[in-house]
């Protein structure tokens, strides 16, 4: 197998490892759950917390997650095309947060207090260029129904990002996560009851 196809299998072998063991996971058990010896881990990383490093540096890559927000199908409804892409982005929020969890880490890689060993190298796009580019991916998926908006289409998408870290993260939710319908619909109708008719009747006091 090619170096970059074995770093890839033993990076995918250890992400189910470290959620379920953290930082204490072995390189016994990364190279059983790639089907390899354990010293071959040794001629792609130098150590084992280069490969869990990896792996965070994996789970950040927006790269993926903006493929997936591409690939949503362009002919649905703006509501389902809307929730197909919060569905996306929860399943990042929830994958990176899952992880740092499991690592017994507080914030990004990137934030101080951590040992060097246990932090990966930093991004390849720094946080602003992340952002610019998720925005930019929900704009673009918004494309033509912009105009059923009252906002522009970069604050819908700002608000959306804000209530998918916060419906999504577990701390923040309080355990009760945001459906991406909910979120959607949050975004789209509020949480205010329907007003009444012109020609009917007010609605009673609460």
């Amino acid at each position: 197998m090619a170096p970059d196809a074995r770093r890839a299998a033993i990076i995918a072998a250890t992400l189910p490892l470290v959620l379920r063991h953290g930082a204490v996971v072995t390189t016994r058990q990364i190279a059983r759950a790639a089907g390899i010896a354990e010293g071959t881990i040794f001629r792609v990383f130098p150590d084992k917390e280069s490969v869990v490093q990896a792996v965070v540096a994996e789970a950040f890559d927006p790269a993926p997650t903006l493929r997936e927000l591409a690939a949503v199908d362009r002919e649905l409804p703006f509501r389902e095309r809307l929730t197909a892409a919060v569905t996306v982005l929860q399943r990042r929020v929830a994958g990176v947060f899952g992880l740092l969890n499991a690592l017994g880490w507080t914030g990004p890689p990137e934030g101080k207090g951590r040992p060097a060993a246990a932090r990966h190298p930093p991004a390849t796009a720094n946080p602003t260029e992340i952002n610019d580019a998720f925005r930019a991916a929900i704009v673009e998926l918004v494309g033509p129904d912009e105009c059923r908006l009252r906002v522009p289409a970069t604050q819908l998408a700002h608000v959306l990002r804000l209530l998918v870290f916060s419906g999504t993260h577990p701390m923040i939710a309080n355990g009760h996560q945001l459906e991406p319908e909910q979120i959607v619909a949050i975004l789209l109708d509020g949480l205010a009851a329907p007003l009444p008719a012109p020609d009917t009747e007010e609605h009673p006091p609460c």
